[in-house]
């Protein structure tokens, strides 16, 4: 249904817009989350004696990815030169690094006119340097200086997106697509890896090589900070509230819930008019903001865990139907 003061016509042309805003930036931010949990898994890798081997710390890694099922379907094993390939090439996963790069592209590509040429040109230039790596020539010599440079260019794109776009719909767009997908990763990593790390005998919380526990740090780029907040040695419910709860650190689910309620009331002020999504938005951050992790760990961590990820979808599918486009990548 269109809006009171806009024609059908305008309504359906601003739906592709911003769908395309929303998932080019989203796949931008997939695709540094997957260099990030690339790393993590390669970093543990060399130590197959702590915690089960290699094998197990990319078969969490693909599970942290949420493509498991896809891998099992394309590979027989769990290796780690298979494994780096289906995260970081094979376009028969469409959360690959080379997969996300090429569909951020061809977002892009659909509002060329909305972006400024910052954002384009290190977009395409981002996408050519990656068609250009051959499978076959990661070594693990390569690997770790290859993962540094898709972090770079995915925030070179960033900060060409902060230091160029205007303030309007469209960045407001932009910037739901990356805290959402970053609030995913975010919850996805710390659900899977949290359980896969505590050994059977070991109730939440136990002690456990501290040596893993950096591993759930370091997928979400924080293991450094985590020493300049805490000042001690990993613990379990401290990695927890670091990743959930504390509003300074960049990837934790309540500073990805305080932008995206930020970007809400932009939103809300342009269109002069608040959406549905919004209250979930708003409630989610409340939620966030007010809980501790004592009451998370006595009501169960998977638990609270598997809720956000509802709502985060639901925010997704709320957001396709309040602004008309696409709720699937």
């Amino acid at each position: 249904m269109p809006l009171p003061d806009q024609p059908a016509h305008g309504l359906k042309m601003l739906g592709r817009v911003a769908s395309s805003l929303f998932w080019m930036s989203r796949y931008i931010e997939r695709a540094e989350n997957i260099a990030r949990l690339c790393e993590a898994g390669f970093r543990i890798s060399l130590t197959p004696s702590i915690g089960g081997g290699h094998k197990e710390e990319w078969l969490s890694t693909l599970q942290s990815a949420g493509v498991i099922d896809g891998y099992k379907d394309a590979y027989d094993e769990v290796t780690g030169e298979s494994a780096i390939n289906y995260l970081l090439f094979d376009e028969r996963n469409h959360s690959s690094v080379r997969s996300s790069l090429t569909a951020a592209r061809t977002n892009a590509r659909i509002v060329r006119t909305k972006l400024t040429r910052d954002m384009w040109e290190t977009l395409n230039d981002t996408w050519m340097g990656m068609q250009a790596v051959s499978p076959h020539q990661m070594t693990n010599a390569r690997l770790p200086d290859f993962l540094d440079w898709i972090r770079e260019r995915t925030a070179q794109f960033r900060g060409a997106l902060l230091g160029t776009i205007l303030r309007d719909e469209g960045y407001y767009f932009c910037q739901f697509g990356a805290f959402m997908e970053r609030a995913d990763n975010t919850a996805r990593i710390l659900d899977v890896k949290y359980y896969v790390l505590l050994p059977d005998h070991q109730s939440v919380g136990g002690p456990i090589d501290n040596y893993q526990w950096e591993t759930i740090l370091r997928a979400v780029s924080a293991h450094r900070s985590y020493r300049h907040v805490f000042h001690e040695d990993y613990k379990p419910w401290r990695i927890a509230e670091f990743v959930i709860l504390r509003p300074e650190m960049p990837r934790s689910l309540r500073f990805c819930y305080d932008w995206l309620n930020v970007t809400a009331e932009g939103i809300t002020e342009i269109y002069g008019e608040e959406r549905p999504t919004a209250e979930l938005i708003r409630s989610t951050h409340r939620l966030l903001k007010h809980s501790d992790m004592g009451a998370i760990f006595q009501n169960g961590l998977h638990e609270f865990l598997t809720d956000f990820i509802d709502r985060n979808n639901r925010v997704t599918t709320g957001l396709a139907s309040d602004f008309y486009f696409n709720p699937t990548a």
